[in-house]
Formats: C-alpha cells, structure tokens, sequence
C-alpha cells in the first residue's frame, strides 16, 4: 500500500501561535509555502474553506500556477454551488492543471458558522443534501449523454458536463465527517475517508465503521489522518517544544478573551479529539492532545511528539490499521513544512518500502 503525504496552504501564515494579521490573502505568502510544498516531496496540500475565508477554488488555480508537481485537495461545502456548476469548475481546474485537484468534502461545521452562508438545514439534513450533491457531480464528471437527477434537494434535468476531468474516471473525492449521519454518506461516494488525529483505537473503529458502510455499496476507501507533528532532535527537546505551543495557544487565546476549557464541541470529530484528550495531553506513544484541549478541538489540532525516527514509527502505527494517507502541517506552517519535507517524508517513505517488502510486516 502506497503512502501519501499532504500539506497545508493557508492564505495567510497563521496558526494557533501565529494570531491572524494583515491581509486576508498573502500572494507571496500563498506562493511561496506552495513552492515549499512541492520541493518538500509532498503529494499534495489542502487549501481550507471557511465562511468567512477566501475561496478555496481560487486558492489553489493560484498556488497551481506557480508549482510544477504537486497536486492539490480542495475543501468544497457542499450546498452554496449548484452541484453541476461546482463539477464543471473542478473539472476546468484539473484539466488546466494536468490532473492535480482532488476535492475533500466537508459538510458539518457549526449551524452558527453555516448560518453565515444562509444555510439553515439541521446536520442530518445537510448530510442527505451532500449526497445528492455527490450523486450529481459525479454523473456529471462521468456520463457520456446528459441526465436527469430528481431528489430532495435537487431537480436537474438534460445536465450535461461538456468537460470532463483529466483524471480518470473522475478526481478523487475525500470526505470529512464523523457522525451517524456522515457515515453512510461517506460509505457511498468517498474515496478516501478523512480522520483527524484520533488514537489508535479510536482511528481503528472509525475505519472498521466507514468500511462496513462502503461494502454495502461494493466500495473499498483509502483512509486519511491528519496530524500537527512536532519535530525536534531529541525526545526531550520536541516534548519541550510542544509545551512550548501549548503555553503559547493558551497565552493568545486568554488575550482575545477565547476559551480554554469547558468546551460545546460543534461537530463529532471535535468531541472525538476531546474524549482522546480526556486520557491526557499524551496518549498511546506519542499523540500529543494539549492544544486540542486548549481550543476545544477546532480542527486539526493533535499531534505527534518526538524525534523524526520516532513520529515516522507513531505514524507506521497507523499506517498498519489501514491509513495510508497522512495529512501533517505544522503549527509554524511554512517553516514545519520544510522540516517535514527533509526530515520525516523520506523517512516514513523508507520504512513504509520496507515494511511492504517484508512479508512478516502487521496487516492492515
């Protein structure tokens, strides 16, 4: 099984060290952790979507235009673009850049933050919505005459993609959600299933719950985890680090008067990261859990603490219960992700190579 890294381009470098200030969009920022990215060996880079954030589309035409390998994974909101019209933009995007754009799906988020897009659905709603949504755009990146699609959501008649994606059969799609209505959508149109950092037991059940759901419609998804490693030379230095981060995460959110406990989480995967967090700020070997407790777990926001050889071993643990995708940014973006392109990417290639060789290896 092949692994797959992915990064992280933001609009601006900001993270929960790095309060946000100046602009809403960097371009020379965009451009040059985009070149980091693609001399750092990384498969692709997510660009982030938001209701308040620039678009992610746009993002990504740009950072593709300056880079010459790497390839993108778009977040997309299902819901606010008409499904045929979002189709047809993803498939322009991937044909202009010779197969490069993949979409990750993300449909949650809070109804405070989805209210700002007028969207009022309840989330059971929203994930029977995305499934129509992802029953139309994938017809309309596949079919070879036009089609007619009546749903709840949707009514579209004699649709018709006039172009298709340079990729075949279609980009892939990657799908975020883990609540009781996410995963049988997730079952039927993802290809890869995206986590974010959980423990090992908790990333086992997800997989065996997602793949349950996938085999009634005769599918096999990839999984995705993602993760914020912490990387220093010695054991000590990076657990100091992270402490560090934590100290850090606390000091700005007490200052724009955010909270750092006690947290409503919005979503699944954000309760997820805290009943992991509840074990501790260091669970199994190494994940790292204090600043998803700081922050209430919004997004992305574990991690993996250690040597570069040993974050690579914490992630072969994963790698083993079925992931073999790792989306990893930093929390100083730009300068983790060249850290993480010298330091960790060929290592855990290297292993990965040659755990797959050795017959003896643990299955997934």
């Amino acid at each position: 099984m092949s692994v797959e890294f992915i990064g992280f381009i933001g609009s601006h470098n900001v993270s929960e060290i790095h309060p946000y200030d100046g602009p809403a969009i960097d371009r020379d920022y965009v451009e040059t952790v985009a070149k980091a990215h693609d001399a750092g060996g990384f498969d692709r880079a997510l660009v982030a979507f938001g209701s308040t954030s620039p678009e992610s589309i746009l993002i990504a035409s740009h950072a593709a235009s300056v880079t010459e390998r790497l390839a993108f994974m778009i977040a997309h909101r299902p819901g606010f673009t008409a499904p045929t019209v979002a189709a047809r933009q993803l498939a322009t995007l991937d044909q202009l850049t010779g197969g490069r754009i993949a979409v990750h799906i993300i449909t949650g988020g809070s109804d405070d933050e989805m209210s700002k897009d007028g969207d009022h659905l309840t989330k059971d709603e929203r994930y029977d919505r995305t499934s129509e949504y992802l029953d139309i755009v994938r017809q309309e990146w596949t079919s070879e005459k036009p089609f007619d699609y009546k749903g709840k959501y949707y009514d579209v008649r004699a649709a018709f993609g006039g172009v298709k994606p340079f990729q075949k059969p279609h980009l892939p799609i990657y799908f975020g959600g883990s609540s009781d209505a996410a995963i049988p959508v997730a079952g039927k149109h993802a290809d890869i299933y995206a986590l974010w950092g959980e423990t090992q037991a908790q990333v086992s059940e997800t997989v065996s719950r997602v793949r349950a759901a996938a085999a009634k419609w005769g599918r096999n998804p990839r999984f995705s985890l993602s993760l914020r490693p912490v990387l220093a030379e010695t054991e000590e230095t990076a657990w100091k680090r992270a402490r560090e981060i934590e100290d850090r995460t606390r000091e700005i959110r007490e200052k724009a008067g955010l909270k750092i406990s006690g947290h409503t989480p919005p979503n699944a995967g954000a309760q997820r990261l805290l009943d992991a967090a509840a074990f501790g700020s260091r669970v199994d070997k190494r994940l790292w859990t204090g600043v998803a407790a700081l922050t209430g777990a919004s997004g992305n926001s574990t991690g993996l603490v250690g040597t570069p050889e040993q974050v690579a071993d914490a992630l072969l643990d994963y790698y083993d219960l079925g992931v073999s995708t790792f989306l990893i940014r930093g929390f100083d973006p730009l300068d983790d992700a060249i850290a993480y392109g010298r330091d960790l990417i060929p290592l855990v290639r290297e292993r990965v190579a040659h755990r797959d060789a050795n017959p003896d290896r643990v299955a997934s």
